[in-house]
């Protein structure tokens, strides 16, 4: 008997499945707000040089730039006056005193005066953050092995609504940055636990449906963001309120269940069959819980639990050549999905004025992107599905680099289709990741390849720095990478339809037979690509 046997019979999609997906579902609707939050909080409004405190009464003159529009970091070291010579006129200096911004809202860039010079800053506050979720996948991911999902779930929502709350007090931009990088640990413990404990207590059949539940909840959190935004105009409050509500988080953790799967392999039989007859209870199947008995679960789950006495790490990942290939390929693909969807979400600013009618925009394009991935991976497969996101994402992207920057329409459609091609692909690769690799390193990989995609995001801050020299080369470089990771995905085995892998021997073994079946399959179709052929020399084909 496997789990997915055992499951059906204490039920498989009952009572204790909503449940379990609405308390993992709800939180990450505050993920999106974290994420995506420097749109506003770091948001950098129009803005020019402050007058010396001697300036004279009546209107400070700018210097202009090539565009005719006044210069926002530099100033004329003398105001205009016919009576001095040219040359001291037009001598300018950097903004000595400050700036002057034209908005009313608050900013970490307005505060301390993150422009010009200091601009690259706020990309750096970004990158930060993301070097946090890289951190933390590594880390936590371990941890989640050793200690379980559950625990490591319920730490992160503590630490998340801690280190989130004390960044709305930061004096400066370092501890800023300090709070912000323990913050991003805590989205990847968060982001790894709440994918495997909702994934492993349904079926296959419904693993794309919950895909499609947990990738709208981080939609809806990016609505929920523009309407606290909108609203609340100071950063401190913004950055406090969107996150005290994981202290509530973290207080119904409490009631989360662990993953059966977890507790075999790391020897807990009997506290996994008392969860399974709770289970089967709350499902109403009570009398089929209360049949199970601690020798029938030990009996056969025994392959299961002997692969629990093997201890695994990292390493474990490129042991064999089906592991390698599959972690080399997945990390390209999660690097390269993580690298352009930030630098797509996190440029709003540069296609309008007005950053909450494009928030809007660039958010609502998810609702019908993760419809149509889920459809597709439902049908098409899972391979098929991501190569298509990529290849079309990485194909919008590289469009933006022929388009001139006066044609915002045109820019500004090509990049929300980008964005939905790439949150399509995470949507895909979560549930795509979690099939490939066995429950023994499940985790293990879930973070391996969560670490990958934060470092593209955390280098897409920087690579978008390079857009002040030539304005096309951050696209350029976008695009191709996208496509790059189209290319890798190309290797990886189909998934649809299949069991999840228990042990190494496992996921060997269903390659080798996807492998087999696709080989056969391409053999049918060339053999029915074969012309008739006369069977004698008397006979003609009519």
């Amino acid at each position: 008997m496997t789990f997915s046997e055992l499951l059906e019979r204490v039920g498989s999609m009952g009572r204790f499945q909503v449940v379990n997906v609405l308390l993992l579902g709800v939180p990450i609707l505050g993920l999106a707000n974290h994420s995506l939050l420097q749109i506003f909080t770091a948001t950098t409004p129009a803005h020019h040089c402050r007058p010396p405190p001697n300036a004279s009464a009546g209107p400070w003159l700018l210097p202009t730039g090539l565009d005719g529009k006044s210069e926002r970091c530099l100033r004329f070291v003398q105001p205009p006056n016919a009576s001095l010579p040219n040359d001291t006129q037009a001598a300018t200096e950097p903004c000595l005193d400050g700036w002057v911004y034209n908005g009313t809202r608050d900013t970490i860039v307005t505060e301390w005066d993150l422009v010009c010079q200091s601009s690259q800053q706020k990309h750096l506050a970004q990158s930060v953050y993301m070097a946090g979720i890289l951190i933390g996948g590594i880390v936590l991911g371990d941890l989640s092995d050793r200690f379980g999902r559950k625990p490591i779930l319920t730490l992160s929502y503590l630490l998340m609504a801690a280190s989130g709350s004390v960044t709305a007090f930061s004096p400066g931009l370092p501890v800023y940055m300090a709070f912000r990088f323990l913050t991003g640990c805590c989205v990847s413990g968060i982001v790894m636990s709440t994918v495997i404990l909702s994934m492993e207590w349904v079926p296959t059949r419904v693993r794309p449906i919950l895909s499609l539940v947990l990738g709208y909840c981080y939609t809806i959190g990016q609505f929920i963001l523009l309407g606290l935004a909108y609203i609340i105009l100071q950063w401190r409050w913004l950055q406090l309120t969107v996150s005290a509500p994981f202290i509530v988080f973290f207080l119904w953790s409490w009631w989360l269940t662990e993953s059966i799967r977890w507790m075999v392999l790391s020897g807990k039989t009997s506290k996994a069959l008392q969860v399974l007859r709770r289970v089967a209870a709350i499902n109403g199947k009570k009398e089929e819980g209360e049949k199970l008995s601690l020798e029938e679960l030990s009996l056969n789950l025994q392959k299961e639990i002997s692969s629990a006495k093997v201890k695994y790490s990292i390493a474990d990942l490129f042991r064999t050549p089906v592991l390698r290939r599959v972690t080399f390929c997945l990390s390209l693909s999660w690097f390269t999905t993580g690298f352009a969807y930030y630098s797509v979400a996190m440029a709003v600013e540069e296609f309008g004025a007005n950053i909450y009618l494009l928030q809007i925009i660039f958010g609502g394009i998810d609702l019908p992107a993760k419809f149509i991935i889920i459809l597709s991976i439902s049908h098409l497969g899972r391979r098929t599905s991501e190569v298509a996101a990529l290849f079309l994402a990485g194909g919008t992207i590289l469009a933006l680099t022929f388009v001139p920057s006066d044609m915002q329409i045109l820019r500004t459609v090509l990049a929300v289709v980008g964005k939905g091609c790439l949150a399509s692909s995470f949507n895909c690769l979560f549930l795509y990741t979690s099939e490939l690799y066995p429950t023994v390193i499940r985790q293990t990989g879930l973070g391996l390849s969560n670490l990958w995609t934060r470092v593209g995001s955390m280098v897409s801050p920087l690579v978008m720095i390079l857009g002040e020299v030539q304005p096309f080369v951050p696209n350029l470089i976008f695009g191709t990478t996208t496509l790059m990771g189209a290319g890798a995905t190309l290797f990886l085995p189909e998934t649809i339809h299949q069991p999840l892998p228990e042990t190494i021997e496992d996921a060997e073994s269903r390659s080798q037979w996807t492998r087999q079946a696709e080989q056969e399959t391409e053999a049918e179709k060339a053999t029915q690509r074969i012309p008739l052929q006369p069977r004698g020399p008397g006979l003609r084909p009519s």
